[in-house]
């Protein structure tokens, strides 16, 4: 099964790893979850470390491992705050005796507790221990508790434990932690407002876990344009760029997901659609020019959010030869026109309409975001910010590892109409899109979008630069 088309395509998991001989299974559990289609963030013990290197972790989930509580993120935030806010689920496997009870009493000793403890979404438990210690009425009195916070818990088996004994103790099967996994996310899109996971009943069977989702989206349409256009020579060769579109679906997926009507624009593409998004085919600067148009009548804009992640290209043939153009020994010379600059002219039509409502009406300002691909500096991004007449502009360095394109993260800056640049830490391409969903639903609560600002935007990447 492809990690596109698994249960757990596109859901970002906390795997949570305490301190019991089994740690060394969690890097197999990880595996399987990723095989699902999941995106895993890793919380262990200062013990759990003892067990399984971090180095290990680091590596297969492509994200630094939490493990001190002390900590802070290059950024300055709280490591198990922000996974606790990020994931959708925290699946903590093995779990000891001492975490179950330190869990149980809201003891927040360890980034695990203390994710669990900050966070609203199902939490999955998979106790590892000796047999006598999970049979032992302490450890039960936990384990009942924490089913009472709505945890879901997966039984230890039976079976030769690491003391040389036999008994139930075991950390459950890998096939059946996944299996709970997606059983509690069953109905819970993505995180937020959620109710959290319904408890096991008293006899340790699981019972269906009860989620709301976040839709703070619910009722506004987002547009996205990504992807790379492809400007044809003939009907064979064209122009075009690295583009993947796998940015701009993101944006459209976190937005469906937070219950917005999207419609996406895509030009070439390697990542899938989301699916309900409607999906309108642009291939070349016109064809992606001419539906946005579609959706900036004069009469006003028919979207609430407008993000456009799209590279497209900046020059396209002068004519388009109708067949094949055969190789010749003196190469080929091409004319090129510069295409249209989409965010730019759409942007201008926004406010246009913004600025003349028809009677009667009620003005309806969009928020308005560009994407920037720069090489080697940011330098021009504020510049670019003010010039196309958006409200927020993601700038990102295309040539710095991990933020190109075609890769799964990215290192962006967002710079804004009204606030200094804000410069996120690496992140997947989907944390990246719900950041930056976060900061567009702002300014839709606070009334849309905002006047452009009035004299110049501090930007500390120009400032390295001079």
């Amino acid at each position: 099964m492809s990690a596109a088309a698994g249960r757990l395509a596109g859901r970002r998991l906390g795997l949570g790893i305490t301190g019991s001989i089994a740690a060394y299974k969690a890097v197999e559990l990880l595996r399987a979850f990723q095989a699902e289609g999941a995106d895993v963030r890793v919380l262990m013990t200062s013990s759990a470390t003892q067990f399984v290197g971090t180095l290990t972790l680091e590596t297969l989930s492509r994200h630094p491992v939490d493990w001190d509580v002390m900590s802070l993120q290059p950024d300055g935030r709280i490591g198990h705050i922000t996974t606790a806010h990020d994931v959708e689920a925290i699946v903590v496997a093995p779990a000891t005796a001492r975490w179950l009870s330190a869990m149980a009493d809201g003891l927040a000793e360890d980034t695990i507790t203390a994710a669990c403890l900050a966070t609203d979404v199902p939490v999955v438990v998979a106790p590892a221990m000796d047999g006598g210690m999970y049979t032992h009425p302490a450890t039960a009195a936990n384990v009942a508790r924490l089913r009472e916070f709505g945890y879901l818990i997966v039984d230890p088996e039976e079976g030769p434990l690491a003391s040389g004994m036999t008994g139930r103790g075991r950390l459950a099967s890998i096939d059946r932690i996944v299996d709970a996994t997606v059983e509690a996310l069953a109905g819970a899109r993505r995180t937020g407002s959620s109710a959290g996971a319904s408890g096991a009943a008293a006899n340790g069977a699981a019972s269906t876990p009860t989620c709301t989702a976040r839709a703070d989206f619910a009722g506004r349409h987002v547009v996205v344009t990504a992807g790379g256009t492809m400007e044809p020579i003939d009907p064979v060769r064209f122009i075009g760029n690295r583009s993947t579109g796998k940015m701009g679906i993101a944006v459209a997926a976190e937005a469906l997901d937070r219950g917005a009507r999207v419609t996406l624009i895509l030009g070439g593409y390697t990542a899938e659609p989301p699916a309900g998004a409607q999906v309108v085919v642009a291939e070349t600067a016109a064809a992606m020019q001419a539906a946005l148009r579609g959706l900036t009548p004069a009469g006003g804009p028919a979207f609430d959010v407008l993000v456009m992640a799209a590279a497209v290209a900046d020059f396209t043939p002068h004519t388009k030869a109708t067949g094949k153009i055969a190789r010749g020994a003196d190469g080929l010379k091409l004319e090129l026109d510069a295409t249209p600059d989409l965010l730019k002219e759409t942007a201008a039509r926004v406010r246009a309409a913004d600025a003349t409502p028809p009677a009667g009406s009620t003005p309806r300002r969009p928020v308005l975001v560009g994407f920037a691909a720069e090489t080697g500096s940011l330098a021009r991004a504020a510049d670019k910010l003010r010039a196309k007449g958006v409200d927020l502009l993601v700038a990102n360095d295309v040539t710095e590892p991990g933020s190109g394109f075609g890769t799964d993260t990215n290192h962006v800056t967002i710079y804004s109409v009204d606030a200094p640049p804000e410069e996120l830490p690496l992140l997947s391409k989907r944390q990246v899109a719900e950041r930056l969903l976060d900061r567009i639903f702002v300014r839709l609560d606070a009334g849309s979008g905002t006047p452009p600002a009035r004299g110049p935007v501090p930007d500390p990447h120009r400032e390295a630069a001079t």
